[in-house]
């Protein structure tokens, strides 16, 4: 135990350089990412017997605990990281009824561990936000639909077959060592114009935000448009229906676009549902190859 603990302190206090600048500097820093990347993998596989029958334990605990007590859910944003167990939980779920609504809502929170505290800080600050935000509006869009339907002949009856629900729930796409992606959704049962999807790809290792670049590099926009063209080319030739570009199809994507990575690694980006298919398609989506 002595020497598990002295080899987990000289990894932890190992220096990270500062940022550097140019093609000759990114290799350093590429090469110091590898060489921490293996020494983390070497740290995990010695605590991983350890941390196996902890897990089994925590689990049981957890899963009881976050389906029966709000406050044990969100105490559990403050457990430590064991393996890869507490990276995302749902801190918060619940079920109400809001005059004629109802509202269903898991909302997920991150844990990192020390190291990654300000970036679980962020993820769930921006979740809380979005879901809350969400939430409160879907709940005025549906008693502004209800007043407007009232007012132009409908009846309490036939709005009560509208059956109004409002749900809000996360989807976990990707959790490996290195890599916790998944998204946070929100949708109303009357309508999908209003629908929300919120994507988070971080990474692990180093405890930021994943870019598309991270993955296809700095020409990321060019690699990405090649392959999803070659992508609509040949899904069109199966039946696939896409809308050209002079009719608002795909032309390019953003700066920014929405991406989650998918169980082999590979980026999937995403486009809204009519952003380039009508509406049948649903959300369109492209595996980027690596």
């Amino acid at each position: 135990m002595k020497e598990l603990e002295k080899s987990r302190e000289t990894y932890e206090n190992i220096a990270i350089p500062k940022e550097l600048e140019g093609r000759v500097q990114e290799a350093i820093e590429l090469s110091r990412r590898k060489r921490e990347k293996r020494l983390a993998r070497s740290r995990r596989k010695r605590v991983y017997k350890w941390a196996l029958g902890m897990a089994a334990a925590f689990m049981v605990v957890t899963t009881i605990g976050l389906n029966t007590s709000e406050a044990f859910a969100m105490e559990v944003q403050k457990i430590p990281v064991i393996g890869e167990l507490a990276r995302i939980l749902t801190i918060r779920s619940y079920e109400k009824t809001e005059g004629d609504m109802q509202i269903a809502a898991e909302i997920p929170g991150v844990d990192l561990g020390e190291n990654g505290r300000e970036l679980s800080d962020e993820v769930n600050a921006q979740i809380e936000k979005m879901t809350a935000q969400y939430e409160r509006e879907a709940v005025q869009r549906a008693e502004e639909y209800k007043k407007a339907f009232l007012e132009t002949g409908g009846t309490e009856e036939e709005w009560a077959e509208h059956d109004i629900r409002i749900h809000v729930w996360y989807e976990i796409k990707n959790q490996t060592e290195d890599v916790l992606s998944f998204v946070v959704k929100g949708t109303e049962s009357w309508t999908s114009a209003y629908a929300e999807t919120r994507y988070y790809n971080l990474d692990l290792e180093s405890n930021e935000f994943l870019t598309l670049a991270d993955f296809l590099g700095q020409d990321y926009v060019e690699k990405a448009n090649e392959c999803i063209r070659g992508q609509i080319e040949e899904r069109t030739r199966k039946g696939e229906t896409f809308f050209a570009p002079e009719e608002g199809g795909f032309e390019t994507i953003e700066a920014e676009p929405d991406f989650y990575v998918n169980e082999k690694g590979n980026p999937v980006i995403v486009f809204e549902k009519y952003a380039i298919a009508p509406g049948a398609s649903g959300e369109v989506e492209f595996e980027i190859a690596l």
